[in-house]
């Protein structure tokens, strides 16, 4: 028989144990599920995309693209501290040979930078020479992480005969941050922000 010395009273082994157990297993299961809903918020703020369509006419090869992500406070706060990010697009047409290198058709590359405005609390998203305001942040991520008919290849570019493919891409690239910047955030994850898919492309 076990004598609990604090009380003096007889209790069982299983008795204290239980005692013991009790407010440990609750420690535990609000532990575990503090981790699965942290495990669950980063999946949640996962880039994807959404979204690849490629068409194939007159015109030649055309994509649709949409990509969904959030941006992580780190990065959110330094665009507000006046640094522009920028997003680069990646498409590559490729060609699929069998006993050779497979051969680079075409390509195309698209790039926004996104800056924040403090005077008028804005947000600009530049484009090639175009530049274009938003009152909130959502509206101008949305502008940045879509591409409606993107050309990628010319008509004579591209043959029914021949097995093609995409190989597309999507970043927040930090090559383009100050070079101080570039030093003081390398490994840190939010920044990370990387798409990579490869999609054949079907006849016409």
């Amino acid at each position: 028989m076990y004598r609990n010395p604090t009380d003096g009273c007889p209790h069982p082994p299983g008795a204290m144990f239980a005692r013991w157990w009790s407010p440990l297993s609750g420690w535990l299961a609000a532990g575990l599920l503090f981790g699965v809903a942290s495990c669950w918020g980063l999946l949640a703020q996962a880039p994807e995309l959404s979204h690849l369509e490629m068409t194939r006419n007159e015109e030649g090869l055309l994509l649709d693209v949409a990509v969904r992500f959030d941006l992580p406070h780190t990065v959110e706060d330094a665009l507000h501290k006046g640094v522009p990010l920028y997003f680069v697009a990646d498409a590559s047409l490729y060609h699929n040979r069998r006993y050779w290198r497979d051969r680079r058709v075409a390509s195309a590359t698209r790039t926004w930078r996104l800056s924040y405005q403090p005077l008028t609390r804005s947000y600009r998203v530049s484009f090639g020479g175009l530049s274009q305001s938003f009152d909130n942040l959502n509206e101008a991520v949305t502008t940045v992480s879509r591409i409606g008919r993107w050309k990628l290849a010319e008509p004579e570019q591209i043959s029914d005969s021949e097995a093609l493919y995409v190989e597309f891409s999507y970043k927040l690239d930090t090559s383009m941050l100050p070079r101080a910047m570039q030093i003081g955030i390398g490994g840190q994850p939010d920044w990370n922000l990387l798409i990579e898919k490869t999609q054949r492309v079907s006849g016409p």
